[in-house]
């Protein structure tokens, strides 16, 4: 997010800021690629494997949300409250009013924003763990809303059979088919194209001016209010933005396994969207990417040890921290320092 220096000593701009560079480029396209036609064309015929590469595409869309909270110094632990709303509108709209999901879709995204401005207006006062600690309250406060909220969130019941995406037609003519629950790969490309999507949105707010504001609250707040920057104003901005990433992932989840519950998104999930963002790199637009994609594959590749899954998780998430305090795509940047120092 700020000047990074690289191993070989040279002063390099983190992904956040700056122009657009060829690695980006080559990055963003050689993601594309992968999304839309290496995994279909490889692994087509897996519907599970789809199922999984389609939870961590939208569980890294997320994770996105909590990559701009930190651009303001905030460590948010509420991201899982605000999917939960997210899904809980959509689950609602859709099963007691017959709104199709595309319309609930953008809906639960404003709801959640508009919730985490109201909300995050007196809460962005706090600072450090004090902040970290009231979001993980708030997490746990929506679960037990939504488990006392009688017939609009029926409760530890939860809200079934929530119908799939429906057509999109346009003049008679059908643009989008409609979905089914029997097969994933419409689900996965959905979710590949709201991650693409959100790649670019995140990319041009953090190079835009409204980005560089954002990481000097981070810097300094009272620096920046002293040259007449609102403060207040750009804080619940971010926290906002956070917020609507958050809804909109939540209303894709439920439509996915057409079914919410108060359980769905719990304090474990908050943490979770923390660990992606640190894992791949905090510097990074594409950290949560990287770390949600390596943490959902491996969990999953360790149901064969079902009994120990948690306890080499755990091992493997701080063997990675003490290693790689900066995230995964640290490594570009020490091989790329490496490289110079040995040219010179």
């Amino acid at each position: 997010m700020d000047q990074v220096t690289d191993g070989g000593g040279q002063s390099t701009a983190g992904e956040a800021g700056g122009a657009v560079t060829r690695w980006q480029i080559i990055s963003f396209a050689g993601l594309v690629l992968l999304l839309f036609v290496g995994v279909p064309v490889i692994f087509g015929k897996l519907p599970y494997f789809i199922t999984v590469l389609t939870n961590a595409a939208v569980l890294s869309f997320i994770s996105l949300g909590v990559w701009i909270t930190f651009s303001i110094g905030r460590m948010n632990l509420a991201q899982g409250a605000f999917a939960l709303v997210g899904g809980y509108v959509t689950a609602v709209l859709a099963t007691r009013y017959g709104i199709s999901f595309w319309v609930c879709l953008p809906l639960s995204g404003l709801v959640s924003a508009g919730l985490g401005a109201l909300i995050g207006w007196p809460m962005l006062r706090l600072k450090g763990v004090y902040f970290a600690m009231t979001t993980l309250s708030l997490t746990e406060a929506i679960r037990l809303l939504a488990l006392n909220g009688g017939d609009i969130t029926k409760g530890a019941t939860g809200i079934v059979s929530v119908p799939p995406p429906g057509a999109i037609r346009i003049l008679g003519l059908t643009v989008v088919p409609p979905f089914s629950s029997a097969n994933p790969m419409p689900y996965y490309f959905l979710a590949s194209a709201i991650l693409a999507l959100g790649l670019i949105a995140v990319w041009r707010l953090s190079t835009s001016r409204l980005g560089w504001v954002f990481r000097s609250l981070r810097q300094n707040e009272d620096l920046a209010t002293s040259i007449g920057i609102n403060v207040a104003r750009y804080r619940v901005t971010a926290f906002s933005l956070c917020c609507f990433m958050a809804g909109i992932g939540g209303a894709f989840f439920v439509a996915f396994q057409q079914n919410i519950y108060p359980s769905t998104y719990t304090i474990a999930d908050s943490v979770n969207f923390l660990l992606y963002c640190f894992l791949g790199g905090l510097d990074y637009l594409f950290g949560p990417v990287v770390g949600a994609f390596l943490l959902v594959i491996s969990f999953e590749l360790l149901h064969a040890v079902q009994d120990y899954q948690a306890l080499i998780y755990g091992v493997l998430m701080i063997f990675c921290m003490l290693c790689l305090p900066n995230g995964i795509l640290s490594l570009r940047l020490r091989r790329l320092g490496e490289r110079q120092h040995s040219k010179t």
